[in-house]
């Protein structure tokens, strides 16, 4: 089973507790052992930190941090670390600012679960999670 994450850019960590016991809920008693994240935003790195975390105990889960865009040479460089990444390979003549929601709709096409932190009827979060209702996936709101 697999999993995948959508929440507002400007996440409060009081959050943290709750987002950890559903994902370790779905380890342990949904058989979820694949997890993707997006990486634009507090809600994306929180999300990591904890998958980060609970691979220490939970070794047989995998996830990744899917890129919207492949990193630049100079991105490469940098001190970032892409160890758990992936990209999705998106059209060719997909424009970059369309990117991140092909990305996304891929995330959501290759999920079972969609857990969601969607706090306002606006933005991308809640687009995303309306999305992911509307193909039947299971919608664990925050």
């Amino acid at each position: 089973m697999v999993c995948t994450f959508f929440g507002h850019r400007n996440t409060e960590a009081e959050i943290e507790t709750e987002l950890r016991n559903i994902i370790t809920d779905l380890i342990i008693n949904k058989n979820v052992t694949l997890f993707y994240v997006g990486n634009n935003g507090r809600f994306d790195f929180l999300v990591r930190s904890i998958l980060k975390d609970l691979k220490e105990t939970h070794t047989h889960i995998k996830y990744y941090v899917v890129l919207a865009y492949l990193p630049s040479e100079k991105t490469k460089s940098d001190v970032i670390d892409f160890s758990d990444t992936v990209y999705f390979s998106l059209p060719k003549n997909t424009p970059p600012r369309f990117a991140i929601d092909k990305r996304n709709r891929l995330m959501i096409e290759k999920s079972d679960y969609v857990i969601t932190h969607v706090k306002t009827v606006f933005g991308g979060a809640a687009k995303y999670k309306e999305i992911a209702e509307k193909k039947n996936k299971i919608v664990i709101n925050i």
